[in-house]
């Protein structure tokens, strides 16, 4: 730690633990993450504080639980009161940088109340975390103002006023027709972006050039992604490169349905769960969820030559993680709300 000059903080959405190469997935080649992982700590026995994307971020900005900070669902606010692991760098005279999704609400009846403008410096960073914005993008529904993808879409040639919506999770069937990504029976369609223009690759890029315009200035950045999160869309070649066959069986038995617990028998009401314990939602499903894992691994690979053409290698604190994991139709049960385990490997 006394050699670390900067700090990567790289968090995936919805990505499970067992569905990487170094916690022994028999297919998924996610060869840059596994390699992160031999040269440093890998943890085996980590658990998330919730398996909702909101409260388990703010566990992770603020170190402390969900009952602690309060936010105990998504778009529920932090309190004006939590110091998060921003506040903590800059107080120290480091900024945190971010690329991608954090979930953070600005607590707007705190800031009322003690009279702080959200247009003030104070207050523009406690809309954000506080994290010095590069682009922020939540994901799972259009960008706005706060992100610079759907220009880039644009820029791209992919021309509408939803360019997400149209392009980014719409996807494109052998004859040419659109069909929306939402319904998982389409995402064995590949997205009507290419590989270079998708989520995964615009945040990976913004995070490389912030990294290349440092320097020699100290510096550290929140990478989060928002996939493998729903909806379940992959561009070429990621949609298909898996087979079902190459994917983890189902872990689940007919007696599970037996004398359950009564949280986890009304969450299988939900109706992601009623989806996801027919098989032909799981097994649509998830050859894709694993493509979408092996996009990321391409990608960090080129991050990891970028911070080894800079030099960045030795004395970079690089940590990996996920908010929670994904059911994917595992013990009859979709999603993630009951989930508590994530896949940890850091440096």
């Amino acid at each position: 730690m006394a050699d670390t000059h900067n700090v990567l903080l790289i968090m995936c959405d919805q990505l499970r633990w067992d569905h990487l190469g170094c916690y022994g997935h028999p297919y998924l080649k996610t060869r840059h993450i596994d390699a992160l992982a031999a040269r440093g700590v890998r943890f085996d026995n980590a658990f998330v504080s919730s398996g909702v994307c909101g409260p388990s971020r703010m566990s992770y900005y603020t170190g402390r639980t969900m009952s602690s900070h309060g936010t105990n669902w998504n778009r529920v606010p932090l309190s004006i009161g939590e110091m998060t692991l921003g506040e903590y760098l800059r107080l120290n005279g480091r900024s945190l940088a971010l690329a991608g999704k954090t979930h953070v609400m600005a607590d707007a009846n705190g800031m009322e109340r003690l009279e702080i403008a959200r247009q003030s410096e104070l207050g523009k960073r406690l809309c954000t975390g506080p994290f010095d914005e590069l682009d922020r993008y939540d994901g799972h529904h259009d960008p706005g103002k706060e992100s610079g993808y759907p220009a880039f879409l644009r820029e791209h040639g992919y021309v509408s006023d939803r360019p997400w919506s149209d392009f980014a999770i719409s996807v494109e069937d052998d004859r040419g027709a659109v069909h929306s990504g939402w319904k998982m029976r389409n995402v064995r369609w590949p997205a009507r972006v290419a590989d270079p223009h998708s989520e995964t690759a615009y945040m990976t890029n913004q995070a490389i050039r912030y990294i290349e315009e440092q320097g020699d200035t100290p510096w550290a950045l929140h990478l989060s992604y928002v996939k493998p999160h729903w909806p379940y869309v992959a561009p070429r070649p990621y949609h298909d490169l898996y087979s079902l066959d190459q994917c983890s069986p189902l872990a689940r038995k007919p007696a599970e349905l037996d004398n359950a617990h009564p949280v986890v028998e009304a969450y299988r009401t939900q109706e992601d769960c009623v989806n996801f314990a027919r098989e032909e939602v799981s097994n649509t499903v998830r050859p894709v969820y694993q493509g979408l894992i092996q996009q990321i691994d391409d990608h960090l690979g080129q991050l990891w030559d970028t911070l080894a053409r800079l030099g960045c290698w030795e004395d970079t604190l690089i940590v990996f993680t996920a908010d929670h994991g994904d059911f994917l139709g595992d013990h009859w049960l979709g999603e993630k709300s009951c989930s508590t385990i994530p896949c940890n490997a850091c440096r």
